[in-house]
């Protein structure tokens, strides 16, 4: 009986904003309580529940893997609540703030020129962006969705595939007509190759030349954390850059950029998918209509 007593969903949802809102004070202000009053909640909580949900330090809270798996559970749970009221009140339209964790050049050639229509069109949602080539954990990250490109490794989360794009040896006219044009693998040698600061899944640029696959490092004096600083790099004439079709054809259609060795390019595809936490079904309405509107609105090939 005394279980009853527990108001668990409003325990539930001080919880999970705890987590949000990265401590007890800031969660404190959002529900008009002392951080105190927050502390001891979250201390009951692990008292009942038997298990340490974060581990605490004077700057940050750090989830635990129980409190990691109460977190991915409860934003369901509040969803699930959400989306029932709003059902049962007829006024079951997307609302509430979407995180949106996408790779760099998808963000600044797809996602961010369409967000005035995407916010147009579901005025009850808001946009929490962050952009990074890295992959990142996407419940670490809190993210409802990350676009990422390149194969996707095992996990609990679900994928929606978005497209995929060839990959392109490009360069300025400046810088080619300054080092000339490569017209073989092994001319690259003698050529300034920008690359990325971080471990890709493909570390090299595969090539094919007369029947033959190689791949060959890309090792020149300036390495960058993102696809869109190598193309500011090679618009700048610093040196080649192996990039995403879509990331260059406007460049290569203005003559800011030309392609290289296209006739030893293997035409490999990288696919991008955007993922998001989708087990048992259900998938909140303000994550639906946004994959929709992905799948609607984005042309990658």
């Amino acid at each position: 009986m005394a279980r009853l007593e527990v108001n668990r969903s409003g325990e539930l949802e001080v919880f999970v904003r705890v987590i949000e809102l990265g401590g007890f004070s800031a969660a404190a202000r959002a529900f008009g309580m002392t951080p105190s009053a927050v502390s001891k909640l979250v201390a009951r909580m692990e008292q009942r529940l038997g298990a340490r949900l974060v581990n605490r330090s004077t700057r940050q809270l750090q989830l635990t893997p129980e409190g990691c798996a109460l977190y991915e559970r409860g934003v369901r749970i509040l969803a699930d609540l959400d989306d029932a009221e709003r059902g049962a009140g007829d006024q079951a339209t997307p609302q509430g703030r979407l995180r949106i964790n996408a790779n760099v050049p998808f963000g600044h050639h797809f996602l961010l020129p369409l967000v005035p229509e995407f916010l147009e069109r579901h005025p009850g949602v808001s946009l929490d962006i962050v952009l990074t080539d890295e992959v990142v954990d996407i419940l670490e990250q809190r993210a409802d969705v990350a676009v990422r490109a390149g194969p996707l490794k095992d996990s609990s989360l679900v994928a929606r595939r978005l497209g995929s794009t060839r990959m392109m040896i490009v360069g300025s006219p400046h810088y080619l007509h300054r080092h000339g044009v490569p017209d073989t693998p092994a001319a690259l040698l003698a050529h300034n190759r920008l690359g990325f600061n971080y471990t890709r899944s493909r570390s090299g640029w595969p090539l094919r030349y007369r029947g033959e696959d190689t791949t060959l490092p890309p090792e020149g004096n300036a390495q960058a954390s993102d696809g869109e600083a190598l193309r500011r790099l090679a618009l700048a004439g610093l040196g080649l850059a192996r990039l995403a079709a879509f990331q260059v054809r406007d460049d290569i259609a203005a003559g800011r950029l030309i392609a290289v060795l296209e006739d030893c390019n293997p035409g490999d595809l990288e696919e991008v998918h955007a993922v998001y936490i989708g087990q048992g079904g259900y998938v909140p309405p303000r994550v639906r209509v946004f994959l929709d509107f992905l799948a609607e609105r984005v042309d990658i090939g």
